[in-house]
């Protein structure tokens, strides 16, 4: 068995300046990334304008297919336009660990 987690730091647009906007933004994110079945919830900057952190758990029999599920998280939120993708954090744990 192995698990992955991933944390986008995402910057949103200048107009994301109430919570009520802020979550305009990140709750269709959070919203297309449980489409891949995944576990994903807005996980840090909570209390910054215009930046969310969304982080996305996964678990697969294979080390592959963790990669392979969370490479497509990636290209899910790096194709938004209305955000920016400022880093991506990574890590994969397996049975050993």
């Amino acid at each position: 068995m192995f698990t992955g987690t991933v944390v986008f730091d995402l910057l949103l647009p200048g107009d994301s300046r109430s919570l009520k906007a802020k979550r305009s933004y990140v709750r269709p994110i959070v919203a297309a990334l449980r489409r891949v079945e995944v576990s994903a919830a807005e996980v840090g900057a909570l209390d910054l304008h215009g930046r969310a952190e969304i982080g996305v758990a996964v678990v697969a029999a294979t080390a592959a297919h963790v990669r392979e599920v969370l490479d497509s998280c990636e290209r899910l939120v790096a194709t938004r336009p209305e955000v920016e993708l400022l880093s991506v954090r990574r890590r994969l744990h397996g049975a050993d660990d």
